[in-house]
C-alpha cells in the first residue's frame, strides 16, 4: 500500500527544516545532568545552602565554628568570612580560602533541591544574581571561586572533572536549548 501524503512536497521542505531547527530535548537533558554531577557535589552544594548555615566537608556537615551566612552571604557584622577564609588555602590548618571566598545568596540556593529545580533556578534571572544566560556560562565556566571547587586543597574531594569541562558541558546545554531535567 502507498502512503498518501496529507500536506504537498513544499510544506513538506519547511516541516523538515523546522524540525532540524528545533533543539535537541534529550540531548541537552542529558548535558545538564552531566553538570547536575558537579552543581550537586559538596564542593558546590556547601556554598549554596538552604537557610542561613552553610556547610563543609564532603558529609556537608554545619559549619563549625557556628556561624551564620549574614546579611550579604560575607558571614555575620563583626565576624566575616575572610576572618577565618583568607585569599588562598592555608594547608596547615586546612582552611579553605580564595580572594572572593562568600557564600551564594538565598536565591541561589541548591541544597535539597532537584536537579531539575535547579536547572530552572539558574535559568532565572531573578534567582541566579541577575545573570543572562551568557553571563551565567561565564560564570560557571570561569569565575575563580567557582573554579575553587576543583582545587580545595585538604582532604576534600575536588568537584568532578575540570571547570573548562564543566563550563564545556554547559556551553553545549545551552547550544542545544537549554532545557531542564524534569523533577
Amino acid at each position: 500500500m502507498i502512503a498518501r501524503l496529507l500536506l504537498p512536497a513544499s510544506s513538506l521542505v519547511l516541516v523538515a527544516t523546522a524540525m532540524a531547527q528545533q533543539p535537541d530535548e534529550a540531548r541537552s537533558v542529558a548535558l545538564f545532568r552531566e553538570a547536575g554531577k558537579v552543581l550537586q557535589h559538596p564542593r558546590c552544594l556547601n556554598c549554596h545552602p538552604a537557610g542561613e548555615r552553610p556547610t563543609q566537608t564532603d558529609r556537608m556537615t554545619p559549619h563549625m565554628p557556628f556561624v551564620v551566612r549574614g546579611a550579604d552571604g560575607h558571614g555575620p557584622a563583626g565576624l566575616p568570612c575572610t576572618t577565618c577564609h583568607r585569599a588562598a588555602n592555608y594547608a596547615e590548618s586546612g582552611v579553605p580560602g580564595n580572594p572572593k571566598w562568600h557564600l551564594a545568596p538565598t536565591s541561589m540556593a541548591w541544597a535539597g533541591k532537584s536537579l531539575g529545580e535547579i536547572c530552572r533556578q539558574i535559568k532565572d534571572p531573578a534567582r541566579n544574581g541577575g545573570l543572562d544566560r551568557a553571563k551565567l556560562l561565564d560564570h560557571m565556566a570561569g569565575d575563580p571561586l567557582v573554579g575553587w571547587a576543583w582545587t580545595p586543597g585538604g582532604k576534600r574531594t575536588p568537584a568532578p572533572g575540570t571547570q573548562a569541562e564543566f563550563g564545556a558541558t554547559l556551553r553545549e546545554w545551552n547550544r542545544t536549548g537549554a532545557f531542564c531535567p524534569p523533577d
